[in-house]
């Protein structure tokens, strides 16, 4: 069976709309936001993105090209629906849930991410993209 989804995001700048994407993974669509930072703009001008995604406990990841180091954002506490940048990787992660290293419900990345937006509506649907081998980036 094949599952596709497709992630909403739009990108907010100063309150207003600077740019919707869309992340297609199998069936299922979801809208979320990016934020109004440097790194989140750095990925919105590389759209489009094709990837193969890994998995990582309740994680999706997979290499962009973009070059980030650590900002103001970066983090280790993130909340199910984040989406966050991962300078040792190059990667963009969604998290939907725990990670092998959370102690609860909360997923907890490998190391610090920079935070660049949110899912918007529950994430907790992306497992069932689990296994999928290609998500796409792209403006909407």
């Amino acid at each position: 069976m094949r599952v596709e989804i497709v992630l909403k995001i739009k990108i907010i700048t100063n309150g207003e709309e600077m740019q919707e994407i869309l992340i297609c993974l199998e069936e299922i669509e979801l809208k979320g936001q990016l934020f109004d930072t440097p790194c989140a703009k750095a990925i919105a001008e590389k759209l489009p993105i094709e990837a193969i995604p890994e998995e990582w406990g309740d994680e999706f990841y997979f290499e962009i090209p973009v070059t980030f180091p650590l900002d103001e954002t970066s983090t280790v506490e993130v909340k199910v629906g984040d989406i966050g940048y991962w300078p040792p990787g190059r990667a963009l992660a969604i998290f939907f849930g725990p990670t092998p290293i959370s102690r609860g419900p909360d997923p907890v990345p490998a190391s610090a991410v920079n935070l660049v937006g949110k899912i918007i509506g529950d994430p907790t649907i992306l497992r069932e993209a689990k296994g999928a081998r290609k998500i796409i980036l792209k403006r909407a």
